[in-house]
């Protein structure tokens, strides 16, 4: 007789208590997972997140409270799970999962680790982390009332880059407001921004600290001296962004050096938020009016819209801009709103000078006009039920794993309309690994088309292996007989090589280099193509990268041999019969679960097999499009926030 500890038989439920799990992400889905695990029976649960708590993660991410507002996501995650669970064991560490500390050998201390992440990069490493390691990963992702969830096990299924992924185009609001990384950060602020002084006020696209709320102090003692903040830390009185705006007369210097000067400087009161992360750096108008004197100069050849000013120029622009706005704002009268039109100019100009004034801030490298424009997009909210649904079918793949039947491992979409079938979760069969795969194939290999004389080895190792390839801190060696190291990750070892082009080390067209991340214990080999002549505002290419379209199946496939789902994909792909045929998005429930081996669908059709909504980036396929045609632009990127 079959002997149960709860739902679970006993060697189950053992197995469950006893087992080590490594939670990434205490948010959206992290929370809810944290609850689950709990109360399945998982008892030694780590989990880590370098985010801390904002008012906006407050409508879903249940574990946090108001009085918890600026404090660490992990650790009050664990402190509120502990309450309803004392007798768990669980650590939190309030970090980035990207920190040389967590190593290969700190991944392989647990039987389990489950992505509740939000961007691509952390995904990417800790994908690649866990094939180091050899311990299976459970990812996840949302977007809106869509969602997925996948297995990936080294050897066994594809990892999390075995297929090419569209630009993320997903990021919390938290980072938005507080801790911007990316440019689109700042650019999605600045569309913030426009509403709050000129458009339709959000209480949900708040784009400044709230310097008298006591509950953004880091300890107690601090309370009192938030509450009356100084002019040292911006004395903004608790009024809305644009009440407070029309009392200046939308003063362009008022603005300035309240938005870039007085909230960065109180940003920068928060110091335990910079002590992993470079810290901002305020703008004061008067040094400003100082640049534009003095620096003239503007990179960038070609069209207007194409060329990057320096910081001056995109504080005059913010200047007339925000005057402009003003005239355009009392013609229509008291009470009168704008719309922002990414194609009215005083718009685009106003959200251009305003994210590239604070990309500066933080650091990033600015933006042109064009594009800023072709970054800037809509918001998808997140759905707090999509969450945790997809939490609750992460732990039923995690008990799956450790009751040693991996071979029922399956990736799941949540869809928001039913398929045919009535079905709104459409399990499909794991793909095997791609064996052109540049991250878990035997020997990783790619080959980058670029100019040798144009590309400079500081663009080489951010753009392309940094941020095309996911390395941490690659060191790079030319393979030309005598080891030379071209990128060192030790500091100030070969910073002089920087500005140099990859000409001048004697690389050329068939040049190949080995890059190394020690930290993931992962080696790729990059063939060098030479091209004298690339395509317009294209640095290099990756050959061999999918198209955004791929070409159809040469005949149609029957119905139910379904094509696998991608994990970075939110619904599983059809047939291309279904695609061309059907109106709304159908999705064939996989009750027969074919593999890869045994789905008809060609090789050279993988975008098509990942057909419809993306989880990670919110980007729908045409299907979807025709959909939600009347939800969202056209011809505007997509955000969303978990």
């Amino acid at each position: 007789m079959v002997q149960l500890v709860g739902p679970l038989r006993k060697e189950l439920a053992d197995s469950v208590s006893s087992c080590r799990v490594l939670v990434v992400g205490a948010g959206g889905i992290g929370c809810e997972l944290l609850k689950n695990l709990v109360l399945t029976g998982f008892r030694n649960i780590e989990v880590i997140d370098l985010d801390t708590i904002d008012v906006s993660n407050l409508n879903r991410q249940f574990l946090f409270q108001k009085k918890h507002v600026g404090k660490s996501k992990a650790q009050v995650a664990k402190e509120s799970v502990l309450r309803f669970c004392p007798s768990a064991n669980i650590t939190a560490y309030h970090d980035s999962i990207m920190n040389p500390d967590y190593n290969v050998e700190f991944f392989r201390n647990f039987q389990l680790v489950m992505n509740a992440l939000d961007n691509r990069a952390a995904r990417n490493h800790v994908n690649r982390m866990c094939l180091a390691a050899d311990i299976p990963l459970i990812e996840s992702g949302t977007a809106g009332y869509l969602g997925q969830v996948t297995v990936i096990k080294k050897g066994a299924t594809e990892c999390y880059e075995c297929q090419p992924k569209p630009t993320q185009k997903t990021f919390p609001g938290c980072t938005i407001r507080n801790t911007p990384s990316e440019p689109i950060h700042c650019i999605v602020w600045a569309k913030y921004l426009f509403n709050q002084l000129f458009g339709e006020e959000d209480a949900d696209q708040e784009v400044s600290p709230d310097t008298a709320d006591p509950e953004a102090a880091w300890n107690p003692e601090d309370t009192a001296a938030r509450a009356t903040a100084s002019d040292q830390d911006g004395d903004i009185k608790r009024v809305s962004t644009k009440e407070w705006a029309r009392s200046t007369g939308y003063d362009p210097v008022k603005l300035f050096n309240k938005l870039f000067k007085d909230d960065i400087m109180y940003l920068l009161t928060m110091d335990k938020l910079w002590k992993k992360r470079k810290a901002p750096v305020p703008l004061d108008w008067a040094e400003m009016q100082q640049l534009v004197s003095s620096q003239d100069e503007v990179s960038g050849t070609g069209l207007k819209d194409q060329q990057v000013l320096n910081v001056g120029g995109y504080s005059q622009l913010f200047q007339h801009s925000v005057e402009t706005l003003r005239s355009q704002l009392a013609d229509k009268g008291d009470g009168a709103e704008l719309v922002w039109d990414k194609d009215d100019p005083p718009a685009m100009d106003f959200v251009t000078a305003a994210s590239n004034l604070r990309m500066h801030i933080f650091s990033m490298s600015m933006k042109s006009r064009f594009d800023v424009k072709s970054m800037a997009g809509n918001i998808i909210p997140a759905i707090a039920t999509t969450n945790a649904v997809i939490a609750g079918l992460i732990v039923l793949e995690a008990l799956k794993i450790l009751n040693s039947d991996f071979q029922q491992c399956r990736t799941i979409f949540l869809n928001k309309q039913p398929n045919p079938r009535k079905k709104l979760l459409v399990p499909c069969a794991l793909d095997r690994p791609n064996p052109n795969c540049y991250v878990c194939a035997s020997k990783p290999e790619v080959t980058v088309k670029l100019n040798v004389h144009k590309t400079a080895v500081l663009a080489l190792q951010d753009r392309i292996l940094k941020e095309k390839f996911g390395m941490v801190a690659p060191d790079v060696q030319i393979e030309d007989g005598k080891g030379t190291i071209l990128i060192s990750s030790e500091e100030g070892e070969t910073e002089a090589n920087n500005s140099k082009f990859l000409s001048d080390f004697g690389i050329r067209n068939g040049s190949r280099l080995q890059a190394d991340d020690f930290l993931q214990d992962y080696t790729l080999l990059v063939n060098v193509l030479h091209c004298e002549e690339m395509p317009r505002d294209v640095e290099f290419e990756v050959v061999g990268d999918a198209p955004d379209k791929a070409p159809a199946p040469s005949a149609p496939e029957e119905e139910k041999n379904i094509a696998n789902g991608n994990k970075d994909s939110a619904q599983p792909s059809t047939s291309s019969k279904a695609v061309v045929e059907d109106d709304d998005v159908l999705l064939v429930d996989s009750d027969e679960e074919p593999s890869s081996s045994t789905t008809e669908v060609p090789t050279e059709s993988t975008s098509l097999k990942r057909k419809l909504h993306d989880a990670e980036t919110g980007e729908a396929a045409s299907k979807r499009k025709r959909l939600d045609q009347q939800a969202a632009d056209d011809d505007d990127d997509i955000i969303a926030l978990d």
